[in-house]
């Protein structure tokens, strides 16, 4: 239980710093409600859980190669930027007040999940958490410590999800359309921004290898 509560801790700790998926979550809470934001959340968690897994049958070293890193930041950019533009140009778009019918597809905003989860960042903050749980377990012949730390960490970033989710819920009550629609622009810049900052990665990895 207590290797359990530390991880929940970790997951928590990594989930509250400001990132793209926060940033989506709650521009899509704001515009369409608390399931729609959490249909993000949940999308980036699959992307976690799949690298949890590939961590687990022993992909750790495949995935920390520079060369399989390397297009992913450009992937992960192209989709940050495709979000940011999306943001800006439909921001009185889509726009459910509270109390109103919502008609957004819940599958649209896990899809947008998924996209701004796929990033080297997220891989090296898998990978590294990870590696000395997978060393030890490699040791023991035991894998009940990664499990229970995987399902920690994914615990705290989910508790992360709802209790932002829930205050994006009731700060959307006193909100109008207008107020909505400059989060949205707002939002999307913000996702621009962590495009450009990919981008700069890239352009640092491939400097190193000149």
């Amino acid at each position: 239980m207590d290797v359990y509560l530390k991880f929940v801790l970790v997951g928590l700790s990594i989930a509250l710093p400001v990132g793209a998926i926060t940033v989506e979550m709650t521009k899509q809470g704001l515009k369409n409600g608390f399931f729609h934001g959490w249909a993000v959340g949940l999308g980036g968690m699959t992307i976690d859980v799949l690298l949890i897994l590939a961590l687990y049958f022993g992909l750790a070293k495949i995935l920390s190669l520079p060369y399989v890193q390397l297009p992913l930041w450009i992937i992960g950019a192209g989709f940050l930027f495709m979000l940011a533009y999306d943001s800006i140009k439909n921001a009185d778009q889509d726009i459910t007040l509270a109390g109103e019918k919502v008609n957004k597809s819940l599958s649209k905003t896990y899809r947008n999940g998924l996209f701004v989860a796929v990033s080297p960042g997220n891989l090296v903050f898998w990978i590294s958490v990870f590696g000395a749980v997978l060393a030890d377990s490699y040791v023991t012949n035991e894998s009940v410590g990664f499990i229970i730390a995987a399902i920690g960490i994914l615990t705290g970033i989910l508790l992360h999800d709802v209790g932002l989710l829930m205050i994006v819920s009731i700060t959307r009550k006193v909100m109008n359309r207008q107020m909505i629609k400059w989060t949205s622009i707002i939002g999307g810049m913000l996702l621009f921004g962590f495009g450009c900052y990919f981008l700069y990665e890239f352009y640092l990895a491939i400097q190193a290898y000149i």
